[in-house]
């Protein structure tokens, strides 16, 4: 069974879907931005939209408050403008294609406790509740981060709204679900907790947000999946430079042409597996796929791990069709992140039966490692195999283990584990750069870790944060191929860090939307960084509809 749908339909829409190259650009969009005393205000957002494409492009003004924008999106657009402690400036515009273009900015300071707190990023908000002091207390605000705000963005306009306890308990035995835990008790007092401290009382805190001098350079590109419930992994193809990426609710893959800015969705069939009762929190096996990550093999295939029917999907992306899956054996449950070695080996790992999996696809043969037993951290009921790479030294497959805070390593040919304590708390997911050092992120302190794995090395980085106390929440992360550049997706702070080893120094890309949640970022031959933008639900993210975003660092505009 074969769907596809595009977003960009009409011939007549597709001149806003046009090539993204600022050499080739129709047009140039230029302006000052100042605030109401006429002085220049640095690092203010200014973006612009095509309503009918969902195209969105954004650049940053410079210290001298100057913008400039070029750009093939053309006719009737909306421009907005954003910085902290400054209303947003929203207008439409009509841009002729071909001719170029100017709009000056003067910005009005926000001055009412409200509206300040109003535009606060998600982690200040989620820093009013009140956890436990003791950092080892399950009820502390680590703890909290690790289990809770996986999924969600917690302290964002959706999230942060008064709701009553009734609302939030279910909610909160959902989570814990996942985290096997059905404790009454822990779920109870953790609605509460939300409860009371999402009052709608408006923050007094002023965090103070710095600029990089590189974000000027910048242009962002957002491009709307229109329809999708819940994007989730998107890589960027080696072979025909598309972005490919999973819908986990609305079961699709999504390919996205970077040069016009169309996408496709193509339905996954239902599960190969017949549907069962029971399950272990993540799943019930409903007869639904539920892709959640993806790579691109050797041999042109693209592999998925499909969460909820425990399956490894395979799509061609020549004839654009899902092909027959391999049904996992028992106990799999919940294959979560995927990667392909050398050898064209598919390895995963298993969220909820706490082990890696194999297959080959040449044979069709599949195997399951067990890791050892570890003690579950705070509330959770057992520990997490979660992100996963292969070493491009010596091909050891390493993982990193959520609720445990271990990583470990298989070794491919004998599939024996050895496994550590984490440097990090709340391991999420690792990568390796070119010279085989792993970079791990630490969920729950808002750090990332380099570790050699020859001798165990290892440095760990704090991640800057606006004020003391509210820390960022690093999801994932990903090495560009050719600077070795480290880029982290974070989740609570509406923003993106990029990572100079070199030179151990952070830049900050504040992201166009409130509500941000981004999940593993992959690159194009030209260096742009592309990641999905998938919070949990769509109505959490400020224009309602999940998408794509990608960056381009020098604004160069190749694709």
């Amino acid at each position: 069974m074969k769907k596809i749908v595009s977003i960009c339909v009409l011939a007549s829409l597709l001149a806003g879907c046009g090539s993204n190259s600022s050499e080739e650009a129709n047009t140039i969009l230029t302006g000052q931005v100042t605030d109401s005393n006429g002085s220049p205000v640095n690092g203010v957002m200014v973006r612009i939209k095509n309503s009918e494409t969902g195209l969105s492009e954004t650049v940053y003004s410079d210290k001298n408050g100057d913008y400039r924008l070029p750009t093939n999106l053309a006719g009737s657009l909306n421009i907005k403008t954003r910085a902290p402690y400054f209303r947003d400036v929203s207008s439409d515009i009509t841009i002729e294609k071909g001719g170029d273009a100017t709009r000056d900015f003067k910005l009005e300071k926000l001055t009412k406790a409200k509206d300040i707190s109003d535009s606060l990023p998600g982690v200040f908000h989620f820093g009013e509740i009140k956890f436990d002091a003791d950092p080892s207390s399950p009820f502390s605000k680590a703890s909290f981060q690790r289990d809770c705000a996986g999924c969600h963005q917690f302290g964002n306009e959706f999230t942060r709204q008064p709701r009553p306890v009734e609302f939030w308990s279910p909610t909160v035995a959902r989570m814990h679900g996942y985290i096997g835990n059905t404790d009454p008790n822990a779920i109870e007092k953790r609605a509460n907790m939300i409860v009371e401290a999402f009052q709608g009382e408006a923050l007094t805190i002023k965090p103070e947000f710095p600029v990089d001098a590189e974000i000027h350079n910048a242009k962002i590109y957002e491009y709307e999946w229109e329809g999708i419930l819940f994007p989730h992994d998107a890589d960027v193809s080696v072979d025909d430079g598309l972005v490919y990426a999973v819908d986990r609710h609305g079961y699709k893959m999504i390919v996205t042409d970077l040069s016009t800015g169309k996408s496709d969705y193509i339905d996954q069939p239902p599960s190969d597996r017949p549907s069962e009762a029971g399950g272990n929190g993540y799943t019930s096996r409903s007869g639904q796929p539920g892709p959640h990550s993806l790579a691109l093999g050797k041999n042109g295939l693209w592999y998925t791990t499909n969460a909820t029917d425990d399956t490894i999907g395979v799509f061609d992306a020549k004839t654009r069709e899902w092909k027959k899956s391999y049904i996992l054996p028992e106990p799999a449950r919940y294959p979560h992140t995927v990667r392909i070695d050398k050898n064209n080996m598919v390895w995963f790992t298993l969220a909820v039966s706490d082990q890696l999996g194999r297959v080959d696809p040449a044979t069709g043969k599949m195997d399951l490692i067990n890791l050892p037993k570890a003690k579950p951290i705070g509330l959770a009921g057992g520990t997490s195999p979660y992100g996963i790479d292969v070493s491009p030294i010596d091909g050891k497959i390493w993982y990193a283990r959520l609720y445990g805070d271990k990583i470990g390593y298989v070794n491919p040919e004998t599939l024996e584990v050895t496994e550590y304590d984490s440097p990090v708390r709340g391991p999420r997911r690792l990568r390796f750069d070119a010279d085989g050092t792993i970079w791990l992120t630490g969920y729950t302190e808002g750090m990332i870790a380099r570790i050699k794995p020859d001798d165990m090395d290892i440095k760990v980085y704090k991640m800057p944060e606006y004020m003391d106390g509210y820390r960022p929440a690093p999801y994932a992360l990903a090495v560009n191929p050719d600077t070795q550049e480290i880029w982290i997706n974070e989740t609570m702070t509406d923003r993106v860090y990029r990572f100079l080893p070199d030179e151990e120094r952070f830049i900050i890309y504040p992201m166009p939307l409130r509500g941000t949640y981004t999940r593993d970022f992959a690159f194009t031959k030209d260096g742009w960084a592309c990641t999905a933008n998938s919070p949990i639900i769509n109505a959490a993210l400020e224009d309602g509809i999940a998408g794509l975003i990608c960056i381009d660092p020098d604004g160069s505009g190749r694709s």
